[in-house]
C-alpha cells in the first residue's frame, strides 16, 4: 500500500519551521531575514527555469498561462483565495502573505512529486521540496509570524487530492502533457519569484492558477490536433 509519506512531511515541514521562526523571530536580524528572503526568492524563480527547457509544446503551454489567468481573474480566484487565507490566518492576509501562499501550494514541482508519489510510491520529489519548505518557512515566518504554520493545511489538502486521484490522473497522460504542465507552472514560480524580490509586486500569481488546470488538455490537444496540422 502507498502511503503519502511526502505530501504530509512537507506540510509538517512548512508547520515546524512556521513555529520555530516565529519563536526565534527577534533573535534573527534584518539583514538576514532579507537576505534569506532574496535567496528563496532567487530559489522560486529557479523552480520556474528549470522545467522550461523540457516543455513540449510552448505555443500550448503559453495559450494555457493566457487563457487560465484570464479565468482566473474573470472568476476573482485571487481575491477568494485571499478572503479564504484571512480567515485561516485570523483576518490578516497581505499580498506577501498570499505570494508565499502561492510558493507553497502552487508549485509545479509539488503537484508533479504528488502524482508521482500516487502512482509509484516515489517520495523523493516530495522529500526534496520538503527540505526547501522548512527552511523557507522558518525565515519567512520571523517577519510574518506563526500564521506561516498554517500553510502547511491547504498545500496537505491540495497534495493529497492529487495523491488519491493520481492513478486516474497520470495514466491518461504522455509525457508531454507532463512537460507542459510543469512548464506552466514554472510561469507561476517566475511571478511568485518576481513578486518576492518586490520587482512586480502586482503580477496576478494567484489569478494563474487555473492555468495548471488547463495545461493538461490544451497540450494534448495541442499534439493530437494541431501539431499533425503544422507538419
Amino acid at each position: 500500500m502507498i502511503l503519502p509519506i511526502g505530501a504530509v512531511t512537507c506540510a509538517l515541514c512548512i508547520v515546524i519551521g512556521g513555529l520555530i521562526g516565529s519563536a526565534a523571530g527577534e533573535r534573527i536580524s534584518d539583514k538576514v531575514k532579507d537576505t534569506l528572503n532574496m535567496i528563496f526568492a532567487l530559489v522560486a524563480l529557479s523552480m520556474g527555469i528549470i522545467p522550461m527547457p523540457g516543455l513540449k509544446n510552448l505555443p500550448a503551454v503559453v495559450l494555457s498561462v493566457i487563457l487560465g489567468t484570464l479565468l482566473g481573474v474573470k472568476l476573482k480566484l485571487g481575491d477568494k483565495v485571499r478572503t479564504g487565507l484571512g480567515k485561516l490566518a485570523g483576518g490578516r492576509c497581505t499580498e506577501e502573505f498570499l505570494t508565499i501562499a502561492v510558493l507553497f501550494c502552487v508549485s509545479g514541482t509539488g503537484y508533479y512529486g504528488a502524482l508521482v508519489e500516487g502512482v509509484t510510491g516515489d517520495h523523493s520529489i516530495l522529500l526534496a521540496k520538503a527540505i526547501l519548505d522548512i527552511f523557507t518557512s522558518a525565515i519567512l515566518a520571523c517577519k510574518l509570524g506563526k500564521s506561516v504554520s498554517l500553510l502547511g493545511i491547504p498545500q496537505c489538502v491540495i497534495h493529497l487530492v492529487i495523491f488519491f486521484i493520481a492513478r486516474w490522473i497520470y495514466p491518461l497522460c504522455t509525457q508531454s502533457m507532463i512537460a507542459d504542465f510543469k512548464a506552466a507552472g514554472g510561469y507561476i514560480m517566475l511571478a511568485t519569484g518576481l513578486r518576492m524580490l518586490k520587482l512586480r509586486e502586482d503580477l496576478p500569481t494567484a489569478d494563474m492558477i487555473p492555468s495548471l488546470i488547463l495545461a493538461l488538455p490544451i497540450s494534448w490537444l495541442w499534439t493530437t490536433y494541431i501539431t499533425p496540422l503544422l507538419g
